[in-house]
């Protein structure tokens, strides 16, 4: 029997906190507007420019290679946290009382094109690091692809650019104009 009341009360108190954690993420999450497309692509144009800053602003340092690391790290970071940003206000945009039908096929259209833009940048991301680049990170969004790759000073080969390219026209529905390649001094 004392088995049972200890039990009983555990149950109750995760119960209590449960609830207490469900009603403070709808309190938070409550305050926010619904997602603004422009501002989703203003993120990923943000995300691209700091990206191409950190890459200048590492080029002077003296443990090139570490920084050169250290850029691939922090941009698939900054990715990552922008794509999660914008997921989660579209999802919240779906989920409103009063949204209308017309915001929430735009959301979640948004939300499929995400989801097949990150399948996209991993699937390119594992073919260049297959054709010998030894790191890569790859941006893709309704504009274009940015793929950024370690390269030498004297910058990369005819070879690798046709690589890249290929590898980003046979596994996207975007032509060798859309793709950026940054190249990433070591």
């Amino acid at each position: 029997m004392r088995r049972n009341l200890k039990r009983n009360i555990v149950i109750a108190a995760v119960l209590v906190f449960v609830g207490a954690a469900v009603y403070l993420n709808w309190s938070y999450n409550s305050r926010w507007g619904a997602a603004d497309p422009a501002m989703v692509e203003a993120e990923d144009a943000a995300t691209q420019a700091a990206n191409e800053a950190y890459t200048a602003a590492s080029a002077g340092t003296d443990s090139a290679d570490v920084a050169v690391a250290a850029y691939f790290d922090e941009a698939r970071l900054t990715r990552q946290s922008s794509r999660d940003e914008a997921l989660a206000l579209l999802e919240q945009a779906c989920s409103g009382q009063d949204t209308s039908q017309e915001v929430i096929d735009e959301s979640m259209r948004q939300i499929n094109a995400m989801a097949s833009w990150n399948l996209q940048e991993t699937l390119l991301e594992n073919q260049l690091l297959a054709k010998n680049f030894t790191d890569c990170v790859v941006f893709v969004n309704d504009e274009g692809v940015t793929v950024a790759v370690p390269a030498p000073v004297d910058g990369l080969t005819s070879t690798q650019v046709a690589q890249i390219t290929q590898a980003v026209v046979e596994n996207t529905d975007y032509t060798a104009q859309a793709l950026n390649i940054i190249e990433v001094t070591e």
